[in-house]
């Protein structure tokens, strides 16, 4: 059982049983809730911190946990109506929006309910983290001389030196004066976009994207303008058709496995991106959120389209959460000229700098044996995923249309099979939200393809995760349970004979 459940369920049976204590009375020991639940003291310290946070128990180092005082009256409801004229009372002139839909984001950020599979998750299932590796180095960090000093604003020098040998390789075609450390993918390009774009400013996009950047952009007032993406990423006719029609000055793509179709960029297509952005006066900002995600039968990788960028077209963002954890957000922004000094800024007037045991913690983590080891044993662990769940759904779900099987990143991105009435876009995504919805009452979470395009999309889409199942048998499990909800959704087949479902 994953530990979130474990005390998740803890919490509410302890919360039922507060009733036999009067208020002040003495819970048992932790030893003994361990003994009686037969779960660990780390479940109980965690549970018992939950019910504090709720004012139900009040703890006492050294003498135990005690049911709190009765609550008093609860205050009088406010009225905060007021504040819907105050929001959008100086909308009328916002090209954009101001309000943000964040669920594209929440998505991937929500625990699921207790016996759900999760195949929207965006991040490593808990047995792939390097969770010793990364309290090792955590438990390192805080003891080097000055750890908990302040850090240079642009973080620490020795960080900055490892991410740019990382993107721009041993030749130093990236300094580590080009670098900004920032906290976490999400952060950086939010830095990027405001740095590079007015409010009420185009932004070209990949169709479909990750929704979180475009959360990202309509949250700054930017207009996401999309550029289709086919098998072999982003189409550069395509691209020099929107920079001229929009007159825009940034395009935001993910060359490497990119989300939510896994995508590479084309060999012969990269140098074309640069040098149609160049030829716009715009920048490109690299979003390279899933190198270290290879997967074992990926081969060689290409370099970063930074490394092969003197001409500081780019603005690179590469992340080292995804393979590590949610909570282990250290980041790098690169760029040259005059740009640097603005995202620089920026950074420093939104967070001041990344917390210094956090950047030591980090230099600790990839400096250690244990970096290359978890790197390798991710790379095999998500092949393995990835062909499990990929044969489930030839078996299972053969009308579940799946053009690209990617070597790296932990998703794959799957067409609906059309309906009766056509492929319009509220037609498709209706289809995706009762297919969504049927498959969380089988007891699958999957996410819709509609928050991933910035316009009408062509077609109905799911997107599904591999890495943040439990493994292989939770994807057999959780494909099982989605034909059942496709069943019920799509009516594509006889649901009835399982026969049908094979030789289709």
């Amino acid at each position: 059982m994953h530990e979130r459940s474990s005390v998740s369920d803890l919490v509410d049976r302890l919360r039922r049983e507060l009733d036999r204590y009067s208020p002040g009375g003495k819970l048992p020991s932790s030893r003994a809730l361990v003994e009686r639940f037969r779960v660990s003291p780390v479940t109980v310290s965690r549970a018992l911190a939950q019910l504090a946070a709720e004012g139900l128990v009040v703890t006492r180092p050294g003498a135990g946990a005690f049911r709190a005082e009765p609550r008093g009256a609860a205050p009088a409801a406010g009225d905060t109506s007021w504040q819907e004229v105050a929001l959008s009372a100086d909308g009328a002139a916002d090209l954009v929006p101001r309000s943000v839909d964040a669920t594209g984001v929440l998505v991937t950020l929500a625990a699921p309910a207790p016996g759900v599979i999760e195949f929207n998750g965006g991040y490593l299932h808990p047995s792939l983290q390097p969770e010793r590796a990364m309290a090792a180095a955590l438990s390192r960090a805080g003891r080097r001389p000055g750890a908990w000093g302040r850090p240079p604003v642009e973080g620490l020098p020795e960080l900055r030196e490892w991410f740019a040998r990382s993107i721009g390789g041993p030749g130093g075609a990236v300094t580590a004066a080009e670098v900004l450390i920032a906290a976490g993918g999400q952060s950086a390009l939010t830095t990027a976009l405001r740095a590079l774009a007015p409010p009420g400013a185009p932004v070209l996009v990949e169709s479909p994207t990750y929704p979180g950047m475009l959360a990202i952009a309509r949250s700054a007032g930017l207009r996401p303008v999309p550029v289709p993406v086919d098998a072999d990423g982003v189409r550069p006719p395509l691209l020099a058709d929107a920079f001229r029609a929009t007159g825009a000055r940034v395009f935001v793509c993910q060359p490497l496995f990119q989300n939510p179709t896994g995508a590479v960029l084309a060999a012969e297509r990269r140098g074309e991106v640069l040098r149609i952005a160049r030829e716009a006066g715009a920048f490109v900002v690299e979003d390279d959120f899933v190198r270290r995600l290879a997967h074992e039968d990926a081969g060689p990788l290409p370099r970063p389209l930074a490394a092969d960028d003197p001409d500081g077209v780019v603005v690179y963002v590469g992340s080292l959460t995804k393979a590590t954890s949610p909570s282990f957000r250290v980041s790098a922004l690169a760029a040259r000229g005059p740009v640097l000094e603005r995202l620089r800024a920026i950074q420093v007037v939104d967070s001041f700098f990344v917390p210094r045991p956090l950047q030591e913690a980090a230099l600790e983590l990839v400096g250690s044996p244990a970096w290359p080891r978890h790197l390798r044993a991710i790379a095999a662990e998500l092949r393995t995923r990835r062909d499990a769940m990929v044969a489930s759904l030839r078996l299972d779900l053969p009308e579940l249309a799946l053009p690209h099987v990617p070597s790296g990143g932990y998703h794959l991105w799957l067409r609906l099979p059309d309906g009766t009435g056509g492929t319009s876009q509220a037609f498709g995504s209706g289809r995706e939200s009762a297919l969504t919805a049927a498959a969380l009452r089988a007891g699958v979470a999957i996410s819709p393809g509609r928050p991933y395009f910035s316009a009408e999309p062509p077609a109905a889409h799911v997107r599904l995760s591999f890495a943040a199942v439990a493994g292989t048998g939770e994807i057999t499990e959780g494909v099982r349970r989605l034909r059942t909800a496709c069943d019920e959704v799509l009516s594509c087949r006889d649901a009835t004979d399982p026969q049908v479902r094979r030789e289709a």
